[in-house]
């Protein structure tokens, strides 16, 4: 009976989760530059993050947030503050010692690397829109709870997998050691790239602003 709606929520999921974003980036900055343990934990927290949206969306306070301007502006602030902390880290990336001994750097922990992950997505303001737009607009109010919550479950699942599947590719030895020719350069160009990320939840609601006419 829900066969149809189902489908419908996996295609639209598979189209947001495979465009680049804040998950994406942290996932590969974190592969490439700790191995894919730190990759696959990275991607689990990213795949956990989703349960946060999944729950509000599911109790309803997802839609207080949409509807109050400045809880949300505290939100993208706050994801955009995330961001800045992530790429000026990456930025200040110094070159190895030894070439092409990416290995040499600190390792990152396991926990250092899940909370990468899941904080990146419990902060994206983009995927609170998308959970809330998915669960006001796609799935039915008619739907059970049960129903629900099962979709949720396959969304946190699916998303891990995806970001799995990125972590191992991008892990891959002959991978690491390609982008370990670049060493400290990657790290900088990620930074930039998430530092760019930030940029863009903070300047997007002030650049939709002054696109309205007065």
């Amino acid at each position: 009976m829900y066969l149809n709606e189902f489908l419908l929520v996996a295609l639209v999921h598979l189209l947001a989760v495979i465009s680049p974003g804040p998950d994406f980036a942290i996932v590969i900055r974190n592969s490439v530059g700790s191995g894919r343990r730190a990759g696959l934990l990275t991607a689990l927290g990213v795949g956990c993050g989703i349960l946060v949206h999944v729950a509000y969306s599911l109790l309803g306070i997802g839609l207080i947030v949409s509807q109050s301007v400045w809880l949300f502006n505290v939100l993208k602030l706050a994801a955009a503050g995330y961001l800045f902390y992530l790429g000026i880290k990456a930025l200040r990336s110094q070159p190895q010692m030894l070439d092409g001994e990416m290995n040499r750097r600190p390792p990152l922990s396991g926990a250092k690397a899940f909370s990468n992950g899941f904080v990146t997505n419990g902060l994206n303001p983009k995927a609170t829109l998308f959970f809330l737009s998915l669960f006001t607009l796609v799935i039915s109010p008619q739907t059970p709870i049960g129903i629900q919550t099962f979709y949720g479950l396959y969304l946190a699942i699916a998303t891990g997998a995806w970001f799995c599947l990125v972590a191992v590719l991008f892990s891959h030895a002959r991978v690491r050691q390609g982008f370990g020719r670049l060493g400290h350069w990657f790290d900088r160009l990620m930074g930039v790239v998430l530092i760019g990320l930030g940029l863009h939840l903070v300047l997007s609601e002030w650049l939709k602003r002054g696109a309205q006419p007065l």
